[in-house]
């Protein structure tokens, strides 16, 4: 058995030191920043938008309710969002990354979004609000990149109001049984070609397919939600298992 320094996280398949992660993902996205959006179509065929309606969906926006998206820097969910809890809707939009949230930004104002929504650069293990502030908790395809997740639960909990619901969208680590062959042969060799072919930059993509492998299963994930002191803790597998909603709730 191999024995790793608690000093020491995983970034992709590297190991690397712990304060040195929140940086090298910053630097990441950094690079891909403007054409982030346009990869993510690309790379699920455009299926990331139903994957996020369908989380949009369970949360079920309503009235007053402040959304908390994390990780959303280009205005994804936020957006999504305020389009379907009417004018008393608000969101916050928090993301490591300035370049993102720039692009974010810039997505509102062309989408004339000029108010209800506000742009933050801040850590998820350390979140810029209050407590209890707000109503609910989203991050999709973010978490895997934090480099606490059990902090980072801890710091959604905080966040939430009781009764607040956390959404979680993520890549699954391991798709269902017949699917696992052809998604490796697509994230490995597909993956970083076609992320060099879009942006210039093959690593950022080999980055995240790496990441996924590394993320907890569904199992470990749906452990550490309750061990951070949420409830009612549920899954939804998406896609023969390659994406999975996971949702729970502040009690």
């Amino acid at each position: 058995m191999v024995e790793t320094s608690q000093d020491e996280v995983d970034f992709g398949f590297r190991r690397v030191p712990r304060d040195a992660k929140a940086g090298l993902v910053r630097d990441v996205f950094e690079r891909i920043a403007d054409r982030y959006d346009l990869m993510n179509d690309l790379m699920s065929l455009g299926l990331h938008r139903r994957w996020k309606e369908a989380m949009l969906d369970w949360l079920n926006a309503r009235g007053a309710m402040t959304l908390l998206d994390v990780a959303g820097g280009t205005g994804d969910i936020a957006f999504r969002f305020l389009a379907r809890a009417g004018a008393a809707g608000r969101a916050i939009v928090c993301d490591i990354n300035p370049a993102m949230v720039e692009v974010g930004r810039d997505r509102a104002i062309d989408r004339n979004i000029l108010d209800r929504i506000d742009w933050v650069v801040g850590n998820a293990e350390a979140l810029p609000v209050a407590d209890r502030a707000v109503g609910a908790y989203t991050i999709a395809f973010g978490i895997r990149n934090v480099t606490d997740i059990s902090k980072a639960l801890a710091e959604a909990r905080r966040a939430l109001k009781p009764g607040g619901q956390f959404l979680c969208l993520e890549f699954g680590p391991r798709p269902d049984i017949g699917l696992g062959g052809l998604y490796d042969l697509y994230s490995f060799q597909v993956l970083p070609r076609l992320g060099e072919l879009v942006t210039g930059k093959a690593e950022p993509y080999q980055y995240l397919v790496e990441s996924i492998r590394r993320f907890p299963t569904d199992d470990r994930f749906a452990a550490m939600l309750r061990e951070a002191g949420l409830a009612r803790v549920r899954q939804r597998r998406l896609a023969g298992g390659v994406v999975t909603l996971h949702s729970a709730w502040r009690i």
